[in-house]
């Protein structure tokens, strides 16, 4: 059973990913169960997320949205209009964006290189 914030996330990535949610992004990029979406993002793909996920937050705010059923169509209609906004500047829609490396295998691409010159 999901919770209210992952409903509430799944519908803005709906808006966001043409009517993808998180299951469908994690299958799309061929990402593990245990892998996390967020993690495995490039920076164009993670600013759109962040992007959304702050107008939302703002539009909640600004307009007093009440009840859970408004506050997750608000999230869909803001990610709709964020991915409106890439399509018409003719950007790569971000469920088409390659995967990124996550953090955590970077920062352990980074302590290798570390680790060979504390034993020399």
């Amino acid at each position: 059973m999901l919770s209210d914030y992952a409903i509430f996330q799944n519908h803005g990535y709906k808006g966001l990913y043409g009517g993808l949610d998180a299951k469908d992004i994690h299958k799309k990029k061929g990402l593990t169960k245990s892998q996390q979406i967020l993690d495995h993002m490039g920076s164009t793909e993670l600013a759109a997320n962040l992007f959304r996920a702050t107008q939302t937050e703002e539009k909640l705010r600004r307009e007093n949205i009440q009840g859970k059923q408004k506050a997750n169509q608000t999230h869909f209609e803001v990610g709709k209009k964020v991915r409106q906004t890439i399509k018409e500047i003719g950007g790569t829609m971000p469920e088409n964006l390659p995967v990124a490396d996550s953090i955590k295998t970077l920062e352990k691409k980074k302590e290798i290189p570390q680790l060979k010159k504390g034993k020399h």
